[in-house]
């Protein structure tokens, strides 16, 4: 009886790490990039992970607003957005 007391008392601690440590992980990878205000409010730039804003507002391939979820390439140390 001592045996099924101390693994039901386990399962709570297991399921909760487990969901604490998801919730940390999704909200470090939602923060690590987001928009800037820049000259033009339809399209903001990036600031990444590294602290580094985008050189570019736009796509160069499409012109369109800089994507988050896509990483920078980096020119001369200094990021450059895609959409």
């Amino acid at each position: 009886m001592l045996r099924c007391s101390t693994s039901a008392a386990r399962a709570p601690r297991r399921s909760s790490l487990w969901v604490a440590s998801l919730v940390v992980s999704v909200g470090a990878t939602a923060s690590a990039q987001h928009h800037v205000p820049g000259s033009d409010p339809e399209h903001p730039r990036v600031q990444y992970a590294d602290s580094l804003v985008s050189l570019n507002d736009r796509c160069i391939v499409r012109q369109n607003k800089l994507s988050t979820t896509i990483p920078p390439v980096y020119v001369n140390g200094m990021p450059i957005g895609f959409c």
